[in-house]
């Protein structure tokens, strides 16, 4: 039987990386009855900072024998050029790793430098890491087909050291093309839904929707600012949150979140929870700093929109807790559709609102008469290559879906980003959506 030390570098990060995900289980659901709430946050928190690095570390081991240890064997392997290059290498590795532990040292109204700089390292680790793998494959399927016959010579030496470098050239063109994109304002995207059942009286009704802003390490209270000035210049008639606003506790990012007290639409602002809500343990407060700023948590309940010209005219806006509350049993909190909906009859239109779009297919599944369901989570991917997968995983993706006659979804891209300040394949966005009655 092979021993822990004799396993290579790698399994032994796999059975690290296994060691703490059954951890993070086993404190959910044995301890938390056990830990006060402050100590079961942090626990958490610090747990899903090490899950994410024990699964780093294997990547982390391929890049650097990929672009560091397959040169110790050249001429130039000696060379000061090389040393400063092995440093490089080093220390976009270590920046890489430290950004999951920025959430819980390095939060504030601002972002600090060190972890602009630690997210853009990730990001450009997730596309290194997808070069490297994608290139590696199509050298072993170029050996495969073109056989081994030959021994290995200098071309095939010499193919062995263009793969890290194209890779690397090919993370750097796209790692700057991201930043830049990311740094853009979001672009306003205008969409008209029909609205089944929408009073006269409210047709052109004008409902602004947010999504996965990310208050956090490298979103601050200056791109909050920004997205709340061109929210008002659209002048809504509601404006809509859907989920995932902040990774960090409201008492430590309180002074960023300050700029939503300035937003005024006539008929309110309305906020659901997202999944990254979750994960700061800290919703309660969550729910009275927005309160103090006029934004009306909607924590599995509905209200009225009355049309200003009428009082008889109205429709049902509900909103759902994410489903991750269920995953991590948040006491008190869990999608709740029924509760959620209740007094909301198919006789007036629904709207609901969903942060993550598996809910809003569940929700259609119980509820096949709401009208319209905004939601988010997606980011559309944010950056290359992950936008395949998150394609994959969503029921919906980004932007607008009809199902069935009288039911459509809308799924915001984003209005922000999350820890990564990189946009590769999507772009962030205020919607601006116009509801139509028919």
């Amino acid at each position: 039987m092979i021993s822990f030390k004799q396993l290579p570098i790698e399994a032994k990060a796999a059975v690290a990386a296994g060691v703490v995900f059954f951890s993070m289980m086993l404190s959910r659901s044995y301890l938390a009855e056990k830990l006060d709430f402050r100590t079961r946050r942090w626990l958490l928190r610090l747990q899903m900072a090490l899950f994410a690095n024990t699964l780093m570390l294997m990547g982390s081991l391929h890049v650097w024998r990929s672009t560091v240890t397959t040169f110790t064997r050249s001429s130039a392997a000696s060379s000061f050029c090389f040393m400063l290059w092995k440093i490089a290498v080093f220390m976009f590795l270590a920046l890489a790793h430290s950004s999951f532990f920025t959430l819980l040292f390095l939060v504030a109204e601002e972002p600090y430098f060190f972890s602009l700089a630690a997210y853009t390292c990730l990001g450009a680790y997730i596309i290194l890491i997808f070069f490297l793998f994608t290139l590696g494959s199509v050298e072993q399927a170029y050996k495969f087909l073109a056989g081994r016959g030959a021994k290995a010579g200098t071309g095939n030496k010499n193919r062995t050291a263009l793969k890290p470098v194209l890779a690397v050239l090919l993370t750097v063109v796209l790692a700057v093309v991201g930043l830049l994109n990311a740094s853009q304002p979001p672009t306003v995207n205008s969409v008209e839904i029909p609205v089944h059942k929408l009073p006269s009286a409210m047709n052109n009704l004008k409902v602004v929707l947010l999504s996965d802003i990310h208050l956090g390490p490298t979103v601050g209270k200056t791109k909050l600012a920004m997205i709340v000035r061109m929210v008002k210049a659209l002048k809504p008639d509601i404006t809509v949150i859907v989920g995932d606003l902040s990774d960090a506790e409201a008492k430590i990012i309180r002074p960023a979140v300050e700029p939503l007290g300035e937003l005024d639409s006539p008929l309110g602002t309305y906020f659901v929870t997202g999944n990254h809500e979750y994960y700061t343990s800290d919703v309660s407060n969550w729910f009275e700093l927005l309160k103090s700023f006029n934004i009306q948590p909607l924590h599995n309940e509905n209200v009225k929109i009355v049309s200003p010209k009428s009082t008889s005219d109205w429709f049902c806006l509900a909103g759902v807790d994410d489903i991750e509350a269920d995953v991590l049993r948040y006491s008190g909190h869990g999608m709740d559709l029924k509760k959620a909906l209740r007094g909301c009859s198919s006789e007036h239109a629904i709207v609901l609102l969903a942060h993550q779009p598996i809910a809003a297919k569940w929700a259609l599944q119980e509820r096949p008469d709401i009208n319209l369901i905004l939601s988010g989570h997606t980011h559309g991917g944010q950056i290359f290559p992950l936008n395949a997968g998150a394609y994959l995983l969503n029921p919906f993706f980004v932007g607008l879906y009809q199902v069935g006659q009288n039911t459509f979804v809308y799924v915001s891209p984003g209005t922000m980003y999350y820890g990564i300040p990189m946009r590769l394949g999507s772009r962030a966005e205020i919607t601006e959506i116009i509801l139509r009655s028919p």
